[in-house]
């Protein structure tokens, strides 16, 4: 079962291809996704990452929350189910 992370605090230049040799180190990554501004393209600060198995994701958070990338210190944790919100007018 893959478990879903958050990563936030990273960069706005980092790639999803860098983003997925970050957390390659810690096992199979099935999914690493920067989310980008759609009007400017540049990446929001934060993304998402799908780990293979539990003990893969665990050890990912262990060793990167908390680290610095490129002079940011970025979090990673469990990410959460989206919140429903309202649509927009």
């Amino acid at each position: 079962m893959t478990k879903r992370l958050f990563v936030g605090g990273i960069p706005h230049s980092i790639t999803d291809a860098q983003l997925q040799e970050m957390f390659s180190k810690f096992g199979t990554v099935v999914s690493a996704n920067v989310i980008t501004d759609r009007d400017t393209g540049l990446g929001k600060g934060f993304g998402f990452v799908e780990m293979e198995t539990d003990e893969q994701a665990n050890a990912a958070i262990e060793k990167l929350n908390g680290t610095e990338l490129e002079g940011r210190k970025i979090t990673v944790n469990v990410a959460r189910p989206r919140e429903e919100r309202p649509a927009r007018p």
